[in-house]
């Protein structure tokens, strides 16, 4: 045998020796997926809610088991537990493959899985339109990017946001936990939208002839009345509609594109 034959020999026998050997070693299990906060993401990093703030959440959106909640950014998917806890149907949408395991494997330990799923998706090409109930914790200019698709979603889903704002469009409630109230984290600020109904227009009622110009919830404009013209201000919550015109209060509901006044 040439020696160049010989050695390449040599050297397969050692290598299927070794081979062997490690094959033969133990294979220690791979490390479970742990998220450490302020870990890179798509969009924001990840900061967990504090769990006293994830309940006020969904007490301030007044969830039932008949809603469907859609949690943006669900990261390791307390959010979606929860709600699924009070018997909901929830769903988390996250980017991060290992953060959807993460969620799902928590959702099969508290027993929820039935109730509680999350999608690997973007959250700017997914529909919410089926959801009742809309929970997040995003940076002011993605709740920004967000808000056209949001203010779309049917007249009455609420929307809850752990601090952050929407710019101009003001929270129809807003509250703040203590740490007697069990949230020591620095996010402990809840912000409440309700999506308002499209109202602008002009309307004819027995008072008169009413023209409403609105902004976000808000109302403003003028009921000409039989006497001349006098100032409304109101706002909308979801399909219902206030507003006081001529020191009177008037009270009514969106039905379709017709305004109906109690």
């Amino acid at each position: 045998m040439h020696t160049a034959q010989l050695m390449r020999h040599v050297f397969a026998l050692l290598f299927a020796a070794f081979s062997a050997l490690a094959f033969a070693q133990p294979q220690k299990a791979p490390a479970a997926y742990e998220p450490s906060v302020g870990q890179e993401g798509k969009d924001v990093v990840w900061v967990p809610t504090p769990q006293a703030l994830v309940d006020k959440m969904l007490d301030m959106a007044k969830v039932t088991p008949g809603d469907f909640v859609m949690d943006l950014g669900s990261g390791d998917g307390r959010t979606v537990i929860t709600a699924a806890k009070r018997g909901v149907r929830a769903v988390g949408i996250e980017f991060n493959p290992d953060m959807v395991a993460l969620s799902q494997k928590n959702a099969e330990q508290e027993g929820v899985s039935q109730r509680a799923t999350f999608m690997k998706a973007d959250l700017f090409e997914t529909d919410f339109s089926k959801a009742t109930v809309i929970t997040m914790f995003l940076l002011p200019e993605i709740n920004l990017k967000l808000r056209p698709k949001i203010l779309g979603l049917k007249p009455g889903t609420r929307v809850v946001s752990n601090t952050f704002t929407m710019a101009e469009w003001q929270a129809d409630e807003t509250v703040n936990l203590s740490e007697a109230e069990g949230c020591t984290a620095s996010w402990c600020t809840a912000l409440l939208w309700i999506v308002p109904a499209r109202v602008a227009g002009n309307y004819d009622i027995p008072q008169g002839h009413l023209v409403l110009k609105q902004e976000f919830q808000m109302l403003s404009g003028t009921l000409r009345t039989a006497n001349g013209p006098v100032t409304v201000e109101g706002r909308v919550r979801g399909e219902d509609v206030s507003f006081k015109a001529g020191g009177k209060e008037y009270r009514g509901r969106m039905n379709g594109k017709a305004l109906e006044l109690r």
